[in-house]
């Protein structure tokens, strides 16, 4: 490889990241149905037709967004749960709530991209599936490893799951190898109420109903760890 080739694709790479971080700016304040191309190419100081180069449409650039989003909650993720002890699983369960509430709070606009209203016309490619999976990858080793070890005591106080979700729960369990039907159903209901909370907060539903809410999600997230049967 040559080294004026070299120094092209370096200078591509930086355009290509600082296209990204205007767009980041301008979902604060225009939201991902109004980003649009022309508008960073204006900041940026380039004529409109020189970004499709590196971007050919607003949907490319969006699917760079959620893949960077979704990659940079995965390892976030990943970290917090590295950092705990493998046995401790009602606390790599918490390490992760933390991390993903804390993610959110940081990055709002990022976040609502990923997890908020749907983009009217856009059309998520499967270059996002992977990028997606890995908290809940996470999640799944976290709960897989629990059931390995005997820890996983689920209290039984739900119904039992009706058989018409059977073939659901059978393709869920690839996550979660070894899981009873039940309790994939608990684990879909955890993690959705995980997601929940962070949204509620995120969007102001708790506004003059919770003001102590780091403490209400600690509270919460524990009992979400209780119903999944972790160990106390």
């Amino acid at each position: 490889m040559s080294a004026s080739r070299t120094a092209r694709e370096r200078v591509r790479a930086e355009l290509t990241r600082e296209i990204a971080d205007i767009a980041r700016r301008h979902l604060a304040t225009d939201g991902a149905a109004g980003l649009s191309l022309r508008a960073v190419a204006r900041e940026m100081g380039m004529v409109s037709s020189a970004i499709y180069r590196y971007f050919p449409s607003r949907d490319d650039l969006l699917t760079t967004l959620i893949v960077d989003g979704y990659n940079a909650l995965g390892e976030a993720v990943e970290k917090a749960d590295a950092a705990c002890a493998r046995d401790g699983y009602t606390g790599r369960w918490l390490a992760v709530c933390h991390t993903v509430r804390g993610w959110a709070l940081a990055h709002p606009h990022e976040y609502a991209l990923l997890y908020g209203s749907p983009v009217p016309g856009y059309r998520a490619p499967e270059d996002t599936i992977v990028p997606a999976t890995r908290g809940i990858a996470v999640y799944g080793r976290i709960l897989a490893d629990a059931i390995a070890a005997g820890r996983l005591a689920p209290p039984a106080i739900l119904p039992e799951p009706p058989a018409i979700i059977a073939p659901d729960a059978e393709a869920i369990r690839m996550i979660i190898p070894g899981a009873s039907d039940d309790v994939i159903t608990r684990a879909v209901t955890v993690w959705t109420g995980l997601f929940g909370m962070v949204s509620f907060e995120l969007y102001g539903h708790f506004t003059n109903t919770i003001d102590h809410r780091a403490e209400f999600f600690e509270h919460n997230m524990t009992g979400l760890a209780r119903l999944l049967g972790l160990p106390a």
